[in-house]
């Protein structure tokens, strides 16, 4: 494994995991006591850490701060719980560890592209990690087959925290807002972070994310030859570091050392205006962007007018016949942490990452979040027909004439005052009901009704209608606003799979950065009302105007989206044959446990354990690892009618959503089924 690390407690027993780490060249962090403190892989420039007083830090990832700044905002540290107001102050995207005496506190980002992960090991001693396959391979754990399922049988649209739960069997998932702390005996999770109230106007608000954006871009930096080194990561020292200005920028700062810096630049507002800021302080800035299939695609047009505004850079374009088509390699792995998402475009982000790096990129910003933060979330609108009426009624008509939303449908939906809690037992009631009526927009908790697929067995969609339900009993909101809630939710959903995109780049010597999951970049975000930063009249508004003068107008004033609905059909075309060979063996096969191994699960206690995060019905598939469906030989789907689902007409590209989902979990499911599914490498 190439990346990661482990948090232990300060306590002798731990010594017994020296040899069990995943990792080819371990490095080390010790407690004071000598006992292991931090173990992993990671790059020297990635890693602060400071002592001051009692208390000792450690920041992993890219947090463009001196080593000399953190030690000035720790100096008023002397708990672990005083570091909430550190997480707050720090810019950047990373992994947050603090100890002081034998309590370890331990957290991610806010929207869940760097989580954490906790179990037990060796007699009951909590280790804490950054990626749950690590501790899979700690504890030898097999897989979850309930919280499998329940990710199967509901799809990409499963919210948070259901979409959070590890599919590996007894490692369990911090929440995003949380933090953990680790003691010899025990462990406690804590909510540290709540959303801003949405309290500013799109003027000023627009000035805060400005500033936020700017901070998150200049600081894909590092120092210039000769700065830092493995040493001084181990000191403390300096190790990567640039000077840093409280506006949020980067002063001074040079590209990262031993390595370009490169840039998506589609056509789109997202990547494009990444790439005109980061051009500010990389005047060789290399961009790329993937050629069209579809005719009817105007990214070509603005990304060409883009290009024409930045004449000193260096513009790559992959034609449509040097991609590697849609859904080619369906069965590859991406990685063992988590069932991928993006099943369909593995392919192309891995040869896009090697042209990248052949082409002397060692730092690429990508535009991933974007849609997520500045896209419109209808249920802001139920929380504003309650305080600003008439306000909510232009909205509604402006939305419904852009979307051809149905009237009776809205109103409906509008009407309504259900708790988070009720919304979640109404999809497990629904989970096997019609789908909802067309262009009908959420405006209730969730992004979409969970709807179970065809091919999913009678005992996996049982699991699932008691995960959804046990799932209410301890359900709350993200934010009181709907609209931020599933901002908050759609965030939370697609950030880890988007950590799986950076491993993807990651593989070839290519770091991804991904600035709009910037924490700072997020909270200045949702302090912006959600009427303001979204409407029908105008594309990602709040975007737009944080960003009026540092990119060009017609980007920021583009009214369309580039379609690619011909690339999905053009690639499931060519490789429909290899879809169909995934799903071709039989649960009946050899070595095979049958269909009944999910109904055991039920009879197990599937419906209690899949609220309380319990292991029930967790285990190792036997038979060939390589042949026939695993899903099939643990009873979650009926690769029939998968079959027969694949060989149907296809109206829409949501059916190929469906089925690339599916293809994450199958391609996990048969990694984690062999005997040895993490090692060393």
């Amino acid at each position: 494994m190439s990346a990661g690390f482990v948090v232990l407690p300060d306590t002798p027993g731990t010594s017994s995991l020296d040899d069990a780490y995943p990792f080819a060249a371990p490095r080390l962090i010790p407690h004071p006591s000598g006992h292991p403190w931090l173990v992993g892989s990671w790059e020297p420039d990635e890693i602060r850490q400071v002592t001051v007083g009692p208390v000792r830090v450690v920041v992993i990832g890219r947090c463009p701060v001196t080593t000399d700044h953190l030690e000035r905002l720790c100096r008023r540290l002397r708990t672990p719980a005083d570091v909430d107001a550190l997480a707050r102050q720090l810019p950047g995207s990373f992994h947050l560890v603090a100890a002081a005496g034998r309590a370890t506190r331990v957290q991610g980002s806010v929207t869940g592209l760097r989580q954490v992960f906790h179990t037990r090991v060796d007699g009951g001693i909590p280790v804490a990690a950054d990626r749950a396959d690590v501790l899979a391979a700690l504890t030898g754990a097999g897989v979850d087959e309930t919280t499998l399922a329940v990710r199967v049988v509901c799809g990409g649209m499963l919210p948070p925290p259901l979409a959070d739960r590890s599919t590996w069997s007894g490692v369990s998932t911090v929440p995003h807002d949380h933090c953990l702390t680790l003691e010899p005996d025990g462990i406690r999770e804590r909510r540290w972070w709540q959303p801003p109230r949405p309290e500013l106007g799109l003027e000023e608000g627009a000035s805060a994310v400005r500033e936020a954006l700017l901070g998150a871009v200049d600081g894909v930096r590092g120092p210039g030859p000769g700065e830092g080194g493995a040493d001084a990561a181990q000191s403390g020292n300096g190790v990567g570091e640039v000077p840093y200005a409280t506006g949020g920028a980067v002063a001074d700062a040079v590209p990262f050392a031993g390595g370009g810096l490169s840039a998506d630049m589609s056509g789109g507002m997202d990547s494009t205006s990444l790439a005109f800021l980061a051009a500010r302080h990389t005047p060789g800035l290399l961009t790329f962007r993937w050629a069209e299939a579809e005719a009817g695609n105007d990214d070509a047009r603005f990304a060409a007018h883009a290009a024409r505004e930045l004449p000193i850079a260096r513009h790559l374009v992959l034609a449509q016949d040097e991609l590697p088509p849609v859904f080619t390699g369906p069965a590859t792995l991406a990685d063992t942490e988590r069932p991928y998402l993006y099943a369909r475009t593995q392919a192309r982000m891995r040869h896009t990452a090697r042209v990248l790096a052949e082409h002397g990129s060692r730092h690429h910003l990508a535009g991933h979040g974007a849609d997520e933060l500045f896209g419109r979330m209808p249920g802001y609108l139920h929380r504003l027909a309650r305080r600003h009426p008439l306000t909510m009624l232009r909205h509604l008509r402006g939305s419904r004439a852009l979307g051809r939303w149905p009237l009776s449908g809205c109103l409906t939906q509008l009407a309504r005052d259900e708790s988070i809690a009720q919304w979640w037992r109404e999809q497990a009631d629904g989970l096997t009901g019609p789908p909802p009526p067309a262009r009908l927009p959420s405006l209730s908790w969730g992004l979409a009704p969970l709807r179970a697929p065809a091919w999913a067995t009678d005992a996996a969609v049982d699991v699932a209608r008691a995960a959804l339900r046990a799932a209410a009993e301890d359900a709350r909101p993200f934010a009181e606003d709907r609209g931020q809630h599933q901002c908050l939710a759609a965030l939370r959903i697609t950030a880890p799979a988007y950590r799986q995109v950076a491993r993807l780049f990651a593989a070839e010597g290519v770091r991804l950065h991904q600035p709009f999951l910037d924490d700072r970049v997020v909270e200045a975000v949702l302090a912006v009302r959600p009427h303001e930063r979204s409407t029908p009249w105008q594309y990602k508004p709040l975007l737009a105007r944080s960003l009026r003068g540092l990119v060009p107008d017609v980007i920021l004033d583009r009214t369309t989206k580039g379609d690619f609905s011909e690339d999905l059909r053009v690639g499931r075309k060519r490789n429909l044959d290899a879809i169909l060979d995934v799903f071709a063996g039989s649960p009946g096969s050899p070595g095979s446990p049958g269909p009944t191994r999910l109904t055991n699960v039920i009879g197990a206690g599937a419906g209690a354990g899949a609220g309380a995060g319990a292991t029930a019905g967790s285990g190792t598939v036997s038979g060939d690892a390589d042949h026939g469906s695993a899903l099939a030989a643990m009873g979650i789907i009926d690769p029939e009618a998968v079959r027969a689902y694949l060989l149907a007409p296809q109206p829409d590209s949501s059916r190929d959503i469906a089925v690339e989902q599916l293809l994450g979990c199958e391609s996990w499911a048969r990694a984690a089924r062999r005997p040895l599914p993490l090692a060393r490498s």
